[in-house]
């Protein structure tokens, strides 16, 4: 039996490998120009460009310059808003700011007539105020607040850029004049030096990509962050800061934003963007080239692509159920209806694990394809065959058909076939994996209509590549049946003088449902099938019984009926051993007799302990 496995290449995510697309496409566009109006951010390499993903369970995709420091600037509003909205209460933060959008740019002096209130926290004016909202012992201590607050969203320890800091502090003259309005209206009730101060700090907090598509999947994730697991703001707050960020986070470029993303988004003048799907993930993207509104031009066409392409706006119509895996397995704990000898168990306890079957059940978008490919890609190097099970799926929509079309080219380079099985309500699915792949099939995807049918295909074929020849049909006379496993041969020979030999053509009805049970069938040669006739007109196979392997031992035991049809799948020859024989046997010699209980005993307990260990697998 072979054993050894040829060294086979890593895969690679397609979702990465979509990324990389992105990029690439991408990053040529030169349009736009780096943040001038604060000298340090001038500095930015405008060629910076990077991709993260992170989602709500905490896988992180990432792709180009995702570890490259830049300040957060404006990205801070919305973490700091919720900050306020913990100190004092929405109601009290109401009344300092309010929540309605401006369609104008974030340095707009947006205040409300009469009360002088900012309209919205997302403009400098707004989260100035924020900014003085934040509670503290001293001004150092408001801060490390902040600074701890942001490096729990982004699940490592961040710090402050102090040359962007001091950057800011000295030409933020327009903020200043926004702070001493808001201290005319007594918006900020104290010298607003010290709220200044705290929002050029806030503002020059050194991230990556990487962490604000974290920052962005714990807001995703309710408030809590997916790597670290540890809970940063209640729902209830994240709520709250998703609405702003929706009506208000991009600023005059808000609306557009919502009708070609559809997700709550904040930019910031350093070049990142950080966007939410709720529920689902998190999107950071960097890139230093603004647009004439301040916003990343590759960030916003970046996450403008991952929007249409992944079916990502939230405002999408939801399914009726979301697709979940209803069971996960390998050949080594469940297998085929079809009964096997003993070296093929032997392949299958030894390299069953690399046979895996995914059931899904309900409905599959695009983040439901992504767990699928993130789950399967997590052991792929050790899998030759992987069995997607689509029964209990009612839909697949176009973005999810994308990705599972890339999982399966991906897993076919490292070696990994797919097979797809249970497909009857997916045709749309199977049509476009058709036409992706082309009439070659380069990826070796086969296509069953049951989940059974697809099992016992990768069971013969894993028998076939890891020990050849094991799986042919030979002969097997009564001194290699498994019945007679460990008897002596001398009992066997007597054995030999009880049974009967028969042959049944192909299709030949060997036993009928209701028939006497008084007949053990050892198989020689050729296979059989025993088949139940269902109410809808169809058959459902109980078990394919092939050469070595016996069926009807409780007939010969204690009688009874027959509780199914047994048919020849192909030309058949057995031996037979009647009831009256197994009777006259007892009589005769009764120590042949209970050597060939023993048999019984022993093929009957291992049927039962592997159905036993196929409903424990199935049941996890």
């Amino acid at each position: 039996m072979s054993t050894a496995a040829a060294t086979r290449p890593l895969a690679s995510s397609p979702i990465r490998l979509y990324l990389e697309r992105v990029h690439a496409e991408l990053a040529p566009i030169d349009d736009g120009a780096v943040a001038s109006y604060i000298p340090e951010l001038t500095k930015a390499d405008p060629s910076w460009f990077g991709i993260a993903v992170a989602t709500t369970d905490g896988a992180v995709y990432e792709v180009g310059d995702t570890r490259i420091p830049f300040t957060i600037q404006s990205i801070s509003k919305p973490l700091v808003y919720g900050l306020a909205l913990e100190d004092r209460g929405k109601e009290g933060v109401l009344r300092k700011i309010g929540v309605e959008p401006t369609g104008d740019a974030f340095n707009s002096i947006s205040l409300q007539p009469g009360s002088g209130r900012p309209l919205n926290p997302m403009i400098n004016a707004g989260a100035i105020t924020a900014a003085s909202l934040v509670a503290g012992r001293s001004e150092p201590d408001r801060f490390e607040r902040i600074l701890a607050l942001f490096s729990m969203y982004a699940g490592r320890l961040l710090d402050l850029d102090d040359a962007v800091y001091q950057s800011e502090k000295e030409t933020g003259h327009r903020n200043r004049a926004i702070g001493h309005m808001l201290r005319n209206f007594d918006i900020v009730s104290d010298n607003p030096d010290p709220a200044l101060d705290l929002y050029f700090r806030q503002c020059s907090v050194r991230v990556e990509c990487r962490d604000l598509a974290m920052m962005a999947a714990t807001l995703a994730a309710g408030g809590t962050n997916p790597v670290t697991r540890e809970r940063v703001v209640s729902p209830a707050i994240v709520r709250d800061l998703l609405c702003v960020m929706t009506t208000c986070g991009m600023y005059d470029y808000a609306g557009e934003w919502v009708y070609r993303v559809g997700m709550p988004a904040k930019s910031g003048v350093g070049g990142g963007i950080m966007a939410v799907l709720p529920g689902r993930l998190g999107i950071g993207v960097f890139s230093p080239r603004l647009d004439a509104r301040g916003n990343s031009v590759r960030g916003v066409l970046a996450c403008e692509r991952l929007s249409r392409d992944w079916g990502l706006h939230f405002l999408t119509p939801p399914r009726s159920s979301m697709a979940t895996v209803r069971a996960e397995y390998s050949l080594s704990s469940v297998r085929s209806k079809r009964r096997r000898r003993s070296r093929e168990l032997e392949v299958f306890a030894e390299h069953g694990h690399r046979a895996r079957v995914l059931e899904l059940h309900g409905d599959v978008d695009f983040a439901a394809a992504e767990t699928i490919s993130r789950h399967l890609l997590a052991g792929v190097e050790a899998s030759l065959f992987v069995i997607l099970d689509f029964k209990r799926v009612e839909s697949i929509d176009s973005s999810a058909m994308h990705l599972l079309v890339d999982l399966m080219r991906t897993m076919a380079r490292v070696g990994t076939r797919t097979i797809l099985t249970g497909t009857q309500t997916v045709h749309a699915f199977v049509r476009h994996a058709e036409e992706q792949l082309g009439g070659e099939n380069t990826a070796g995807v086969r296509t069953f209509p049951q989940l059974e049918s697809g099992i016992e295909w990768c069971e013969n074929t894993l028998i076939d590549q890891v020990a050849p020849g094991l799986g042919a049909d030979k002969p097997c006379e009564l001194p290699h049946q498994q019945i007679c496993t460990g008897m002596k041969s001398d009992d066997i020979e007597k054995l030999a003088a009880y049974v009967e030999r028969a042959s049944f053509a192909r299709g030949a009805m060997i036993v009928r449902k209701g028939d006497e049970a008084d007949r053990l069938f050892f198989i020689v040669s050729g296979e059989c099938s025993a088949t139940l006739d269902l109410a809808s007109g169809q058959q459902k196979r109980l078990s394919t019984i092939a050469p070595g392997m016996a069926f009807g031992e409780a007939g010969v035991l204690q009688g009874g009926k027959r509780t199914a049809d047994v048919r020849a799948d192909r030309k058949l020859e057995c031996l037979i051993l009647t009831r009256e024989a197994f009777d006259r046997m007892g009589r005769d010699d009764p120590g042949l007799q209970n050597a060939l209980l023993r048999g019984l005993l022993r093929v009957s307990s291992a049927i039962t302990d592997r159905l036993s260990g196929e409903v424990v697998a199935l049941s996890a």
